[in-house]
């Protein structure tokens, strides 16, 4: 009975308070959303309500592992994840003409999103071990163990999955004391493309000019991006017809489960990648601030553990864990509302889908566990 309830009170205090209300106040306001989504309780809303249970429960066992395990394990599960990847990429399954799918016999698995959780593991506890004597090379070696995965996912090819990967990744290298004034090249040189890409728009988007390091649906979504009138009713139309939900919005919304765009069927993919949409157009530019208010705090939380974490290995992770967070809305709603190309990154806690939320489930897991912890002083 004694070791029931220490395990009891162990459970009841492996969570991050705070944190947790605002994991809360998302999951409500996410199920909420995909109420309206789906015009009421049909089996996908059944099935989200299931993934959030899910993603509470591996929140709450990550939540109870401590950072010192978490450690023990970043190089075998990241040489897990590598492996699989390469698996995917020479025995890997085929749907909608990419490659993401690894059958084991017993359960198929996507190994890229398990490298969103795997890289910034791997990376912080390369940078912890080399704490106090990094050089250039332990840099060059950090971009190495960031540029394998994300180059196995960029061939699947699945650019979304790469791009967080690669977020989450970099921040750990910058975060681990990456000189800012490397970046400035680098930065000029990201603008100048973009700059190049915009002037020279119409010729490059032509009909059988070749990108070469992009597929051919990849340059479609840049170029749908920088004129999406120019394919209105097909590559086109996601964007255009996003913009418009948000657009008739307004400032107050059209109401809960009054989106006319949302249940005339005209908002693409409503339940997955523009679920924002179906948010803005009920509940406005006022509703959308509270949201994003809400991520918002949800950043500030995770790079305040960060801030706080007793060990090298804790603050990198937890600084990583958080930027993710921020990525993912970022993308997600630069692309509904037409800044960014459609590259299918969910919204957190919002869209529908078992991977995403267990992703994010460990990722908040991680940031309690790092929250509560305190090394024992011998």
């Amino acid at each position: 009975m004694k070791r029931v309830m220490q395990w009891l009170f162990k459970a009841a205090t492996a969570f991050d308070w705070p944190l947790l209300a605002l994991l809360v106040l998302m999951t409500i306001l996410g199920l909420t959303v995909m109420h309206s989504a789906v015009g009421g309780t049909d089996w996908r809303f059944a099935e989200q309500s299931r993934n959030f249970l899910l993603a509470f429960l591996c929140m709450w066992g990550a939540a109870m592992l401590p950072p010192p395990l978490l450690m023990r394990l970043a190089l075998p599960f990241y040489l897990l994840g590598v492996t699989l990847l390469l698996g995917v990429e020479f025995f890997g399954e085929t749907s909608k003409g990419a490659t993401r799918w690894l059958d084991l016999g017993v359960v198929r698995i996507q190994p890229s999103e398990m490298m969103k959780i795997a890289v910034p593991m791997m990376l912080a506890w390369y940078f912890h071990r080399n704490q106090g004597r990094l050089r250039v090379l332990d840099f060059l070696v950090a971009g190495v163990l960031l540029a394998v995965p994300f180059s196995l996912i960029v061939l699947q090819p699945d650019l979304g999955t790469a791009l967080l990967v690669f977020a989450s990744g970099f921040c750990i290298i910058y975060f681990g004391g990456l000189s800012f004034k490397l970046l400035i090249p680098i930065a000029l040189a990201i603008v100048t493309g973009l700059g190049l890409l915009v002037y020279y728009e119409k010729d490059i988007c032509q009909p059988g000019v070749d990108w070469v390091v992009l597929h051919e649906y990849q340059k479609h979504r840049v170029c749908t991006l920088l004129d999406p009138f120019s394919d209105p009713l097909g590559k086109g139309f996601h964007t255009i017809q996003s913009m418009i939900a948000v657009g008739s919005g307004g400032i107050y919304g059209k109401g809960y489960m009054m989106g006319t765009q949302t249940h005339l069927d005209f908002i693409p993919e409503r339940t997955t990648d523009f679920i924002f949409a179906v948010y803005a157009e009920e509940f406005g530019l006022y509703g959308g601030i509270m949201l994003l208010v809400l991520y918002g705090l949800l950043v500030l939380r995770g790079l305040s553990i960060a801030v706080k974490a007793h060990t090298q290995f804790g603050r990198l992770l937890a600084g990583s864990m958080s930027m993710m967070f921020f990525v993912y809305v970022f993308v997600n709603v630069g692309m509904v509302t037409g800044i960014l190309p459609v590259v299918g990154v969910p919204l957190p806690f919002m869209s529908y889908g078992g991977t995403a939320l267990l992703t994010l489930g460990i990722a908040s897991g991680i940031l309690m566990s790092i929250s509560r912890y305190r090394p024992v002083r011998t």
